[in-house]
């Protein structure tokens, strides 16, 4: 896992103890799908008509591939050709150009475990390897995690070529903070869920909405914000950089275009120097508050260390702005009151719910269901969807009698269990 985690800080930049909880929550995927025996059993019932039996197998595809993002190196590969090789098939991961050298080490070990030669392919390359995989008659499914246009791009090229495609994309994930929530704990969890990960992550709460007044609240995050150290990641450091310039560029524009539309940033992370790293891709954490669903650092995906602020008067209120942005991902209420959560659980209309829960994304047991604009696709990553993207069923339906007199040429539809 160190070995592995530290490819993952080179490469992407995050902190040594974010890269383990990478490969963990990839690990924890191995696993289940070393277990997973009884999610590939077929059904069966007998006798569903007179000496007729029917029953169904799940049989694998054939050959699948995935195409994985440059924020989690370790984790998202682990979500896609365990779960695909459990279930029979044979796999071609495509990895983030920017990130390969986890997929590597990992296909590495998978070999010196004995899976066979052929059964774990890596390529390398960007669009150009992309299109190779939605077009190869081959592939009968591709499974994708990254950004909106090339999560569109490869489900519609994938699925014109007949293949199953299963696209998580982009994200505006919310937390709701009731008056009554626990302060301490809520603000521990928005600035690590905001801030973690440089808030490169598609489950990251970028959007924190306060129902009621939020001065007190805001006050807080930035106290505890502004004790975040930033830093190169194999030091003592809980923000690393950006992986790029183009990505620090677009962050800081977007912290630029909420000043000139009237918001406030109480804490801006935009000059952030690191000791040594000083050409480093650097953002530190930034808190903008007096945010309006209109402004751009609202409608668009920021990916970076930023949390937006905004207030409403009532739960209602919150519920109904969130349903009304088009991502679906994930979100979160903070509140000791379960009436409120209940009625925010059953009314939101985003595919992750976590109650007094920041990242509420699912063991592998479940599976990562994502919705509206931020999932394209009808079966999900891992779990027992993940069982169902990976295998197709054949049913068979099979008639024994007893005795070979024939019942004569039927041409109407069969009536089986009519008698």
């Amino acid at each position: 896992m160190d070995d592995i985690a530290k490819i993952i800080v080179e490469e992407q930049g995050k902190t040594f103890a974010d890269a383990k909880g990478d490969v963990f929550r990839g690990l924890e995927v191995v696993e289940h799908s070393c277990s997973m025996g009884t999610l590939l059993m077929g059904e069966t019932l007998e006798n569903v008509s007179r000496d007729v039996d029917t029953y169904s197998y799940r049989q694998p595809l054939g050959v699948c591939a995935g195409i994985t993002p440059f924020n989690f190196p370790a984790m998202i590969p682990l979500w896609m050709f365990p779960m695909a090789i459990a279930c029979g098939n044979t796999y071609i991961l495509k990895p983030s150009e920017r990130v390969p050298g986890a997929s590597m080490f990992i296909a590495n070990l998978a070999q010196e475990a004995g899976v066979p030669p052929g059964v774990l392919n890596i390529i390398h390359g960007s669009r150009d390897a992309v299109n190779f995989i939605c077009d190869a008659p081959d592939i009968r499914a591709i499974s994708f995690v990254g950004g909106d246009a090339a999560g569109r791009h490869i489900h519609e090229r994938g699925t014109r070529n007949g293949k199953r495609v299963q696209s998580n994309m982009a994200a505006k994930n919310h937390a709701t903070i009731m008056p009554d929530a626990d302060r301490d704990r809520t603000v521990d969890a928005l600035v690590g869920a905001a801030f973690g990960a440089s808030g490169q992550r598609c489950m990251a709460l970028s959007a924190a909405i306060f129902v009621g007044d939020a001065k007190e609240w805001t006050n807080d995050i930035v106290a505890k914000a502004k004790n975040l150290k930033l830093g190169q990641g194999m030091q003592t450091c809980d923000v690393g950089p950006l992986i790029s310039p183009q990505s620090k560029e677009k962050v800081e524009k977007l912290i630029q275009s909420a000043l000139d539309e009237g918001a406030e940033v109480p804490l801006d992370g935009r000059k952030a120097v690191v000791q040594g790293f000083e050409k480093g891709n650097f953002v530190g954490p930034t808190v903008i508050t007096n945010v309006k669903p209109h402004m751009k650092v609202y409608t668009e995906e920021i990916f970076g260390p930023v949390l937006i602020c905004l207030n409403v008067e009532t739960l209602d209120d919150a519920i109904e702005l969130i349903n009304k942005n088009p991502y679906g991902n994930g979100t979160a209420i903070f509140t000791n009151l379960g009436a409120a959560a209940r009625k925010y659980q059953y009314n939101i209309d985003v595919g992750q719910v976590g109650v007094n829960v920041p990242i509420p994304v699912p063991l592998p047991f479940f599976s990562f269901t994502g919705s509206r604009n931020s999932f394209l696709g009808s079966t999900h990553f891992y779990g027992k969807m993940g069982v169902d993207f990976f295998t197709q069923t054949k049913t068979i339906t099979s008639n024994w009698k007893i005795g070979s007199m024939s019942a004569g040429v039927q041409t109407s539809m069969p009536l089986l269990g009519q008698k």
